[in-house]
């Protein structure tokens, strides 16, 4: 399905790493910050920070969307089964996970499609845990590429900033 470049993330979908709909249209109204992953990189360990960014926020609306692709350097060469296992085996990961995707390039999942498009040249992944963080009303509200971990306050804050502006 062709989406314009107005869309907002929210008019997209992914598949769950179990096969089940991940409607993005589900998180109207909360903050997303969505990561695109792989078990085999130098980066990895940052699952470790997105699973205590999500406990951290997710009772005040964040959830984290984890998005395994084999794009960058085949570091996620295994299945979804073998993924799920290796996420909740190695690092306790509760946060909804993707089936595995494309998510550079002319080929790249719509959602990458959309952010690249909104965010010009710099918000297209150039490596695994490069993250997108979605406003409550679907617009890319901050890029942050894979040397931004989770946890850094560049993110933090700007997860604060929403969470002050829509209580208050």
């Amino acid at each position: 399905m062709a989406q314009s470049i107005a869309a907002k993330a929210h008019d997209f979908s992914f598949t769950t790493i179990d096969g089940g709909p991940l409607p993005l249209a589900q998180f109207r109204g909360k903050l997303l910050l969505v990561v695109n992953t792989a078990s085999q990189c130098g980066f990895t360990p940052q699952y470790r920070e997105l699973q205590a960014l999500y406990e951290k926020y997710r009772s005040k609306g964040l959830t984290v969307i984890g998005v395994p692709s084999n794009d960058f350097g085949e570091q996620e060469p295994g299945s979804n089964a073998e993924i799920k296992k290796f996420c909740k085996d190695k690092y306790a990961v509760d946060f909804p996970l993707a089936a595995k995707e494309k998510v550079s390039g002319a080929d790249a999942h719509p959602f990458y499609q959309w952010a690249a498009s909104q965010g010009g040249e710099a918000a297209a992944p150039r490596w695994n845990f490069h993250k997108y963080l979605i406003g409550p009303y679907g617009d890319l509200a901050g890029v942050y590429p894979t040397q931004v971990k989770p946890l850094d306050r560049t993110i933090t804050d700007d997860i604060d900033r929403f969470i002050a502006t829509s209580t208050a």
